[in-house]
């Protein structure tokens, strides 16, 4: 017997703006989706209405789907009218403005890493060059995501900068003409090794698969006889599928079923094949992933482990394989929601399971799916792609941090490249650490440690002792002794990971981007470990083996 209610009308209203029917639900759902909604409506009505202080429906609405949202996965989100113009998920890897990004220290605003051939670049910009005012506002006190805005613009219209170049008192003002800024999303390739190729891919924007491509083939033509690739996915937080697609393509058959897209609406399920005439089908290739390799980067590296096509070294990646989609709901909002769930040939979902701040949770292995690659052996679902060979995540040693974050590096490199007529990455060495560490000491570098706020603490305490006071400044003073000779060590101890962070610098000052990346790799654990393997073909062909 079918069971009938009366509705409200108001009710009705919403079950159609929520675009519910009966032919979609039973009539059990029918009734809860309308006692719930009707619930919510009578607690807004009663709090709008008698609440002690005056409410803001719209905020107080917000919050409400935010905390529903919340309840499902962090990427399932409302985007209120406000929001809408500021929220973009570009498609490509082009933005229109001077191309170059800026470092906030203190007071002042640095321009950093300014893009070769960019208009930034053009116009005379360099790194360590001090920002003052664009179009005639100050800059102090700014952010740098508030300066990038600002500065960001249509293609063809002008912004002023006032400028105090690196090393002079002169203050410059320029009229710097905006354009189409071409960010690469392949910024270095090359060989790291003798017949051991190399490809670093930042994300998965616009024309990604034909980058990779090219890349493959200028190494190709310069070496016939190149007997192995790497392919970095190492902090790439994703981008186009069709993109990972297109990649896949490169080392694969065509026709090859490599992700399927399932969902709750089956009639919206995709399956997607490889395309075109595959380049490289023999070449043994490594993949290199870390935590912060997501999506796209999973998706990849999740074929070509399945397909025993590479092998996958590094760390566990991030763990999203979720498909989102936007709707319209009214009033110039949106709602992004998870439709589907990225399945790749084992039929493993690389998605993480569970969550903590927003954040997937590295779950244990024995609590994930077993499934099978095609030569047999085993993989796990439910908590990103596993490498077929692990590494230790790379740690900074926090003094180093500490010089990174402060700019105490940036602004050495700043000074001493001066001295330099350019940097060649294959042979330069930073031998003067010396003067590294006067500059260090000169400029008050103001590096803390675990216990350090403690014994600042007990020194306050040993003051107000009328008693003991003597004794206990005693033990404070030698206890900051101690401390003080410990972080004078330590910027030996880590003399060297230190030398590498400045030469970095050095090669971005007269290289920019490939520069660092090129300068980076000389002392890359993985990178060595994968080059150890490409020539090595027993062990890497016993990887794949089950």
């Amino acid at each position: 017997m079918i069971k009938k209610w009366i509705l409200k009308p108001w009710v009705w209203l919403a079950l159609c703006l929520t675009g519910v029917s009966a032919t979609v639900y039973n009539n059990d759902k029918l009734f809860e989706i309308a006692k719930n909604l009707e619930l919510f409506a009578n607690v807004f009505r009663e709090v709008n209405t008698n609440y002690v202080d005056e409410v803001d429906p719209g905020t107080l609405m917000k919050i409400g789907i935010d905390a529903m949202l919340n309840s499902l996965d962090p990427y399932t989100n409302y985007i209120s009218e406000s929001q809408v113009q500021s929220y973009r998920i570009s498609d490509d890897d082009r933005y229109q403005g001077i191309g170059t990004s800026f470092m906030v220290q203190g007071d002042h605003v640095y321009i950093s890493a300014p893009l070769s051939g960019g208009p930034a670049h053009e116009s005379g910009l360099r790194d360590g060059d001090e920002l003052l005012k664009v179009n005639g506002v100050p800059v102090k006190g700014k952010s740098a995501d508030e300066i990038y805005a600002i500065v960001r613009g249509v293609s063809g219209t002008e912004v002023g900068l006032e400028v105090k170049k690196y090393g002079s008192s002169e203050v410059q003002d320029l009229s710097i003409k905006r354009d189409e800024v071409n960010i690469p999303n392949v910024p270095f390739s090359g060989f790291v090794s003798e017949g051991v190729g190399y490809i670093n891919l930042t994300t998965f924007t616009d024309k990604a698969g034909a980058n990779i491509s090219k890349a493959l083939k200028k190494m190709k033509n310069e070496d016939e006889n190149m007997e192995g690739l790497i392919i970095d996915l190492r902090e790439n937080g994703g981008g186009l599928l069709r993109e990972a697609i297109a990649i896949c393509s490169i080392f694969l058959p065509k026709g090859e079923e490599i992700v399927t897209t399932k969902g709750k609406n089956k009639d919206k399920d995709f399956s997607y094949k490889t395309f075109g005439t595959p380049e490289e089908l023999e070449m043994p290739i490594v993949v290199l992933v870390n935590d912060h390799s997501a999506s796209a980067s999973e998706i990849v590296s999740g074929v070509l482990q399945d397909m025993d096509r590479a092998v996958i070294l590094g760390q566990r990646s991030y763990g999203k394989g979720l498909v989102q989609n936007f709707f319209e709901v009214g009033y110039n909002s949106r709602v992004k929601v998870t439709i589907s769930k990225y399945y790749v040939p084992s039929g493993r979902c690389i998605q993480g399971v569970e969550y903590s701040n927003g954040e997937p949770i590295n779950i244990p292995d024995s609590k994930r799916s077993k499934f099978k690659t095609r030569n047999g052996r085993i993989v796990l679902d439910g908590g990103g792609i596993t490498p077929d060979v692990k590494m230790p995540k790379p740690e900074v040693a926090p003094v180093t941090k500490a010089l990174l974050s402060q700019g105490l590096i940036f602004d050495f490199a700043n000074k001493y490249g001066e001295k330099l007529d350019t940097v060649d990455v294959e042979t330069f060495e930073f031998t003067a650490y010396d003067e590294f560490l006067k500059f260090v000491k000169n400029n008050k570098f103001n590096y803390k440690i675990a216990g350090e706020e403690q014994i600042d603490s007990l020194s306050g305490i040993a003051a107000a002792s009328n008693d003991m006071s003597g004794l206990l400044m005693s033990e404070v003073k030698s206890m900051r002794q101690k401390i003080e000779t410990y972080k004078n060590n330590e910027l030996n101890t880590h003399k060297q990971e230190i030398i590498h962070e400045i030469e970095k610098e050095l090669a971005a000052r007269f290289g920019f981007q490939q520069g660092r990346t090129k300068m980076s790799l000389k002392r890359d654990a993985e990178v060595s470990k994968a080059i150890s393997l490409l020539k090595n073909p027993q062990e890497y062909n016993a990887l794949l083996k089950p």
